[in-house]
């Protein structure tokens, strides 16, 4: 196997900025005991627990009360062993003992109206008393089961899923460009420390895992073996480097993306296993550069970056009628051709004839 050591002493003396307040994967994780994270489903649309329990101890309630004021309306059809005339009190006593099935037997209905009354009416309501009691109660105890097969169902179907570690500023815009792109929601699982992160995620109806990304027991968590694309959007560089070494080490095949803020880092990288480095803070200041020389190149490169607006860049198949054609009689504006694993630039004499194999890179006009 191979040792990482000196790579991640070397990440260790990174230079990367201080750790914010915020999503990351530095700040402080909530561990579980064996050092993993929770998994974190979308929250379902159910009506929440103590709502729930509210709800029913109202209709109770309202059962308790109706029975009650049946008695009462047939006061003169039940017997007290007391020798008393039943007043409400005794009637609620009554209501109260016979739905919960006590029945001590000290009043009884003994007119063969009060007893029809108890057919059709008072032993319905017992029934859905006991309903609600026992559904209540099964509910509570089943609740746990559920997440657990919830989570088993899951994990079952994950397959070619999308992992992005960090929900900060990063994460969450990769993963708006991945749903606007057509990534289904269930096929996006989001690993943070943060609990609010986490809860954004979920917010947006992502599955979340909380814990320390840099362990692989979290990734594992997050099925990161079998996923087919990983983002890293961590806000430290070393973090980075870490994270992308365990996703590496645990699957071989994926398309790794990270992002670093410092440009010396990317070298570092690309020897963890990142597929593609992109550095936030030298594009934001190529970006501002070119804004200030040309606010209009600056206005272009924003639409092209935000998606579902504007411009858009993307990469699609070579359609058949445009095999074995120039890329500029394509309708759209060809940049690029991917040739098997090479990217061929629109210059490149290689790529003036398109092959049904290949991928081209165009900026299209979105339909929004």
């Amino acid at each position: 196997m191979t040792d990482h050591r000196p790579r991640t002493g070397r990440a260790a003396r990174l230079r990367s900025p201080r750790s914010r307040t915020g999503s990351g994967t530095e700040a402080a994780t909530v561990p579980e005991p064996d050092g993993g994270g929770h998994v974190l489903l979308p929250v379902e649309a159910t009506v929440a627990p103590l709502r729930q329990v509210a709800r029913r101890l109202a209709v109770a309630a309202v059962v308790l009360v109706a029975t009650a004021f049946i008695v009462y309306a047939d006061r003169d059809g039940y017997h007290d062993n007391a020798g008393h005339p039943l007043g409400l009190l005794d009637a609620f006593y009554y209501a109260t003992v016979t739905l919960s099935t006590t029945g001590y037997g000290d009043i009884v209905p003994y007119s063969a109206g009060a007893r029809l009354a108890n057919i059709l009416l008072v032993t319905p309501l017992r029934v859905l008393f006991l309903i609600i009691l026992v559904g209540t109660t099964l509910e509570v105890l089943t609740e746990r089961t559920r997440r657990q097969l919830r989570i088993r169902r899951w994990r079952s179907r994950m397959r070619e899923h999308t992992v992005i570690v960090g929900y900060g500023s990063k994460g969450r815009h990769a993963a708006r460009t991945l749903l606007g792109q057509g990534v289904p929601k269930d096929l996006i699982v989001t690993v943070d420390p943060q609990p609010k992160a986490v809860d954004a995620a979920n917010s947006d109806g992502l599955t979340a895992v909380l814990g320390d990304a840099t362990r692989s027991e979290t990734l594992l968590r997050a099925e990161l073996p079998r996923a087919a694309r990983v983002v890293v959007a961590t806000q430290r560089d070393d973090t980075a480097v870490l994270v992308t070494l365990s996703a590496r080490q645990l699957n071989k095949r994926a398309t790794i993306v990270a992002a670093v803020r410092e440009e010396e880092n990317v070298p570092l990288l690309r020897q963890s296993g990142a597929t593609v480095v992109v550095t936030s803070s030298s594009s934001a200041g190529r970006l501002l550069g070119m804004s200030m020389m040309s606010p209009h190149v600056g206005a272009v490169l924003e639409d092209l970056l935000t998606h579902g607006e504007g411009l858009e860049v993307r990469e699609r198949p070579v359609t058949r009628s445009e095999s074995g054609r120039s890329p500029r009689a394509c309708a759209d504006l060809v940049v690029a051709v991917v040739r098997g694993n090479r990217l061929l630039g629109f210059n490149d004499p290689e790529a003036e004839t398109l092959q049904l194999t290949d991928r081209v890179i165009t900026i299209t006009q979105t339909g929004g």
